[in-house]
């Protein structure tokens, strides 16, 4: 049994957790937004929401989803908005390898339709690899415009007597790849040209900047030295994909994965500070969008570090959810909250069925991931101040040349009082642990999310194998809560 005593800071509250931290990310790749969200409004087997799955929404809007980024990705860079209003254009769908036909009856109606659904604020992924400025500037004025012009009466005409205001617009996805191949500099031209033409188009919106790694980071902020006003969040993308099988994978590979989700938050912390040394004396912010993240297993790709034997044919881009992946979810949350001072906005990749899903279908089936419970066990911090927690006393976990402690935890703060989320990283040891908050005098609500192995996953025959468990806490003195985490797993406490 590992004694570990946490101590939960109080009265030196980091930041504000924003909801936008909480975010998720619907591609039009595989069963995701077809199949996974939309079913449209002809079939009767299965009921919706004009065309979205009700099991899946209401499922969603209990996880919750705060934002949705939306139509990619590598599919955003051939899609051209114009397919999916009015009469939909039947055409090639074009993502990450695959070639699907794409009826275009998920489309910007639609989309925003999900998102009032949802309570989901809107990110949409705008066309720079194959598309135009003037293609682009037109769906933000279709959007957002209020004025009489042809586009706005259009979209009137489509349903949206209102405009739909969206705030997020990316100018591109991932240039640097799928995207065009293009090169540091020359993206960052491109990028000055479209952002100057969209901001005379809406000048409230918030435009997202393609990044990658540092050495991309650093020549494209370099170029736009003189036009960084143009730019609100530098988009980066992380995904964790040393920690072998989906399910079976070894004790190391275990802690492998959870390193690199642990390692998440010093790619944040150097990317913010690119964008810092460049901002320089300016009061201008720019904040860091990581608008794809989660593990990315090798039965879901054709590509990375396992061998081919692992890569599932043909690619689905779906993986096994296991307890582990819920683990590393915690892991990665505790990073966001630590730097949510330059960290603006993070999109899980993806909602349902591909990759790090929280929920998936198969037919008429619906079922939710043990992600799904790590993210709602987060729900108490959504909106409140992070707190630092300290690690008093406690053992490290096996294998870590950095001496991380084997549990872990995020805290944060509202009127009505502490949140505390545990995660015990340690493969095969329980943890019996105290914290320390001053000022709580009762458990309000605790939760634990544990099982038998960290390879436990639910599914159709078995969507109830790994859910939230009522926790018992018990006070171990003035302000100090004892709390019995088991090998592997997530807690939260509600302290008032």
């Amino acid at each position: 049994m590992l004694d570990t005593h946490l101590t939960v800071r109080t009265d030196s509250p980091i930041g504000t957790i924003s909801p936008r931290l909480y975010g998720h990310f619907a591609e039009h790749l595989g069963r995701c937004c077809y199949d996974g969200l939309w079913l449209g409004t002809e079939q009767t087997l299965v009921p919706t929401y004009g065309g979205f799955r009700k099991d899946v929404v209401d499922a969603l809007k209990a996880m919750p989803v705060p934002l949705l980024r939306w139509p990619g990705g590598c599919y955003a860079d051939h899609y051209h908005w114009r397919d999916g209003i009015g009469e939909r254009v039947r055409r090639l769908g074009l993502s990450c390898g695959l070639q699907v036909e794409d009826d275009n009856t998920l489309g910007t109606h639609e989309f925003m339709a999900l998102c009032r659904l949802l309570g989901a604020e809107p990110y949409l992924a705008g066309n720079m690899g194959s598309g135009s400025v003037q293609e682009l500037c037109d769906w933000v004025e279709y959007c957002n415009s209020g004025l009489n012009t042809s586009l706005a009466a259009e979209r009137v005409a489509n349903g949206a007597r209102k405009p739909f205001d969206v705030k997020l617009w990316g100018v591109g996805n991932e240039n640097w790849g799928c995207g065009g191949n293009y090169d540091a500099e020359t993206y960052a031209r491109e990028y000055r040209r479209y952002a100057t033409m969209l901001r005379h188009v809406d000048t409230t919106i918030e435009l997202v900047a393609c990044g990658q790694e540092d050495e991309w980071n650093l020549k494209f902020l370099q170029t736009n030295q003189r036009w960084l006003n143009l730019m609100d969040h530098l988009s980066i993308h992380r995904y964790w994909i040393h920690g072998g099988p989906e399910l079976n994978f070894t004790d190391e590979q275990y802690y492998g994965l959870l390193s690199e989700a642990d390692e998440t938050e010093d790619f944040v912390k150097r990317t913010a500070d690119y964008v810092m040394d460049a901002l320089g004396t300016s009061s201008h912010r720019i904040g860091i969008a990581l608008d794809e993240w989660g593990v990315w297993h090798p039965e879901a790709r054709a590509w990375g570090p396992d061998g081919a034997e692992l890569h599932r044919e043909p690619i689905t881009y779906e993986q096994a959810g296991t307890l582990r992946d819920a683990l590393s979810i915690g892991v990665t949350l505790e990073g966001f909250h630590h730097q949510c001072n330059v960290l603006t906005l993070a999109n899980l990749a993806q909602i349902v069925n591909v990759l790090h899903a929280p929920v998936m279908t198969d037919g008429a089936a619906m079922w939710v991931t043990p992600s799904y419970y790590a993210l709602q066990l987060h729900l108490p911090h959504i909106g409140a101040k992070a707190l630092p927690v300290d690690v008093t006393h406690g053992a490290t976990m096996p294998g870590s040349s950095k001496g991380v402690s084997a549990v872990t935890a995020t805290a944060s703060s509202t009127e009505a009082g502490v949140a505390v989320t545990l995660v015990n990283r340690h493969i095969s040891e329980g943890a019996s642990v105290v914290v320390n908050v001053a000022g709580m005098s009762r458990v309000a609500n605790a939760g634990l999310l544990a099982g038998d192995s960290p390879r436990a996953v639910n599914s159709a025959q078995d969507p109830d194998c790994i859910k939230v468990a009522p926790l018992n806490v018990g006070a171990d003195g003035a302000g100090l809560w004892r709390i019995e985490l088991p090998a592997h797993s997530m807690a939260t406490v509600e302290l008032a």
